[in-house]
């Protein structure tokens, strides 16, 4: 069967299907036609049906439930893996009409920094890599960051407001789901169980050939060192991408909770 596959150009997406989309291991026959782009756009592809596989935010989860079903591989959660706030200069205390960019409505960054700062009322929607320089140039106060920024934010001055992330954890007692992968429930569900196995496989397959960077992760790697790209998987690879597991699935309804607040 051929299927489309969506998901972001960030090392650990494309860690994880590297061996799946280029056939490194064996995929029972079935192939995709892959499409690359930014969360917040892979958010509202699944809210208008277009993908058969992709990757979502968890924050988006509840509002595309009707149409797609969530895989058991592929995931982003974790401890420790969460948004950061970020300034470019100290703030003693956070205003609620200070300018906070956020990289997308749908994101779960944006729902943590709901949760965190459920007052604020002057959110900017900004591409997640844009962020850090928006701070920069003072077109906001602050911002909200995900993926590769929370690595290299201190090597451009700017500094930590907040952990998102363990506000989160420290709140709810559950690690943060981040990203996940889902399936249209149209399609069969003996397929849509052989590809969530087999993205396992993927993955098990990148993690046999670790620390080698694949070429397929540095091709869509934005020009960021081989140390980042390793930092990037190493925080947001894990054992809940090989396996939700009981935990993983807990923090997902969590979230899925506070979604509909």
């Amino acid at each position: 069967m051929h299927f489309s596959l969506a998901f972001s150009p960030c090392p650990n997406d494309t860690f994880i299907f590297d061996a799946l989309v280029n056939k490194k291991i064996d995929t029972l026959g079935h192939s995709f036609s892959v499409h690359l782009e930014d969360v917040e756009t892979l958010n509202q592809w699944a809210l208008e049906k277009k993908m058969d596989f992709t990757k979502i935010s968890y924050g988006v989860l509840h509002k595309v439930q009707s149409t797609y079903q969530l895989l058991n591989s592929g995931s982003a959660l974790g401890k420790g893996v969460g948004p950061l706030l970020i300034a470019k200069k100290n703030i003693e205390s956070f205003e609620n009409d200070m300018r906070v960019a956020i990289p997308g409505l749908n994101t779960t960054a944006h729902l943590l920094f709901s949760l965190a700062y459920p007052q604020a009322k002057n959110k900017i929607f900004s591409v997640f890599h844009e962020i850090e320089d928006a701070v920069l140039s003072g077109d906001v106060d602050a911002g909200v960051i995900i993926h590769e920024n929370r690595f290299t934010y201190q090597d451009k001055g700017l500094k930590l407001l907040n952990d998102l992330g363990a506000h989160w954890e420290n709140t709810q007692k559950v690690p943060i789901p981040l990203g996940g992968i889902i399936a249209k429930k149209s399609i069969d569900p003996i397929l849509i169980d052989q590809v969530d196995q087999l993205i396992k496989k993927s993955i098990e397959y990148a993690f046999s050939n670790y620390p080698t960077i694949a070429p397929y992760v540095k091709e869509h790697s934005q020009e960021m060192s081989e140390d980042v790209m390793r930092q990037h998987i190493d925080l947001y690879v894990n054992n809940y991408s090989l396996d939700l597991g009981i935990e993983g699935r807990r923090a997902i309804e969590v979230l899925m909770k506070a979604s509909n607040k």
